[in-house]
């Protein structure tokens, strides 16, 4: 079994590797060993991830113990998230990929309990939070971001106020997004 492009998205951004070559499935195993206490093979991650081709279906331990990694109580709950298994997000309209906007674009999101904000894009993957409701950012953070997909969390890789970093931030944890071009 190999690990969605979703959830290996997730892991990419928690352990900082591009997750291609084999130094960086070991950093990512020692860093998942390092946050949850929990070891896991490097050929068991590379197989996962693609590196080894095998289709073995690993076993939920395996898989528990990735979850945590990402901050989710179990498998079976990350994998809600994931509901097109195996996914590569092929649904365009599903999507939105930040380098085809033009700069000064803007982006509803909204995502539960009832949060929205209004993003607009200033270019170089980057965006200005415009408006705010509910949500722990606020307005005049700047975003960066790659990608958008309605029914999946919205991945930020980096969150600044007033020039400083807050780092990495994830809006729609439990249940995804929806977003429209305004």
């Amino acid at each position: 079994m190999k690990l969605s492009i979703y959830i290996q998205e997730l892991l990419k951004k928690k352990s900082g590797c591009n997750l291609r070559l084999p130094s960086d499935i070991e950093v990512l195993t020692l860093d998942i060993e390092s946050k949850t206490d929990e070891h896991l093979g490097v050929n068991t991650m590379k197989r996962l991830l693609g590196l080894i081709d095998d289709e073995r279906t690993p076993r939920t331990s395996t898989l528990d113990i990735i979850a945590h990694y990402l901050g989710y109580d179990n498998w079976d709950v990350l994998s809600k998230l994931d509901d097109k298994s195996n996914s590569d997000f092929d649904g365009q309209e599903d999507e939105i990929r930040v380098d085809t906007l033009t700069t000064g674009q803007r982006i509803q999101v909204e995502y539960l309990p009832d949060r929205r904000i209004v993003m607009q894009y200033q270019g170089n993957r980057h965006f200005v939070v415009m408006e705010s409701e509910n949500s722990k950012l606020r307005h005049g953070d700047e975003l960066e971001l790659t990608h958008l997909v309605k029914g999946y969390p919205m991945l930020v890789n980096q969150v600044l106020r007033n020039g400083a970093s807050l780092g990495s931030y994830t809006a729609g944890k439990t249940q995804g997004i929806i977003f429209k071009l305004l």
